[in-house]
This record gives structure tokens, C-alpha cells and sequence, in this order.
């Protein structure tokens, strides 16, 4: 996924990549460091958050948003589940003129009510409605499993 957002930025000075909280903040963060490492691209890390049960209450970032305009920008989750905390998270960068906006995720589910879909994927899972995908970084290793 760090080659694929490169290739996508190659021409670009910075980036922005930007974690929705929690998981997504914590493959954001992943992501940073392996795009740092692989290219010469200034990375900014920002911390999205929101109440994924309820994302239209209020979405806030970390970083200012008038740091953001004209900057390409990579939106972070773990799980693509309905796409809800996407299509918010979007929503909330497009009140700035941005250069290119992408979205990353770890695992795609395949079950979307929203039309947003991932530029970058780490895997797509087909599942069905009652399962669930459950991302642990708690340990210095990751893992992904399905409950």
C-alpha cells in the first residue's frame, strides 16, 4: 500500500495522511513510516475523529484545515465495513480545495450503502452481513480477524 500511495505522489513535495481514530489512525501511522522510508515526500500525519455510530454529530482532524488546501491527502481506516466513517471523513476534507483526495483501508468488506470505494487496499474480503472484521494492533504485530 506505502508503494502504491508513492506511485500515486511521486510528483508531490508532501502528503498528507490522515487516520480516522482509532485503527485507522494506527495503519495511518504504518503507512507514514513505510511511505518515509521508501520515498523522499514530506509525510504529515493527522488524526481524524468521529462518532462512528453516529459520524454526521461531528468529525473533527488534528491538523488545521486551511494547512490542508491544495495538499493531496490519503483518508485511513482499518475496515471498509458499510463505508459510512469514509463518505464522512471525506465530506469533512471537501469544505477545502484539495490537489488530490484518496482513501486507504486495510481490508475491504465489500458491503457498501455509500458510493466510496478504496484507492488503496490491503485486501478484499468477501463476508457476509453478520461477520465481522476485527483489526488488533495492540501487540508490535498486527492481525486481522474475522469474527
Amino acid at each position: 500500500m506505502a508503494y502504491q500511495i508513492y506511485e500515486a505522489n511521486v510528483n508531490e513535495s508532501e502528503i498528507v495522511i490522515a487516520g480516522i481514530a482509532d485503527n485507522g489512525f494506527e495503519l495511518a501511522k504504518l503507512l507514514e513510516q513505510q511511505v518515509s522510508a521508501i520515498a523522499s515526500i514530506d509525510v504529515k500525519l493527522c488524526r481524524v475523529s468521529m462518532n462512528k455510530s453516529n459520524p454526521i454529530d461531528q468529525v473533527s482532524c488534528d491538523c488545521n484545515l486551511d494547512d490542508l488546501k491544495n495538499q493531496s491527502i490519503v483518508l485511513v481506516d482499518d475496515v471498509l465495513h458499510s463505508g459510512t466513517a469514509l463518505i464522512y471523513g471525506v465530506s469533512y476534507f471537501l469544505q477545502v480545495p484539495l490537489k488530490q483526495f484518496k482513501t486507504a483501508v486495510l481490508v475491504d468488506r465489500n458491503h457498501k450503502k455509500y458510493p466510496v470505494k478504496a484507492d488503496y487496499k490491503g485486501i478484499s474480503l468477501s463476508t457476509s452481513l453478520n461477520e465481522n472484521v476485527v483489526v488488533d494492533f495492540s501487540s508490535g504485530d498486527f492481525k486481522a480477524t474475522l469474527a
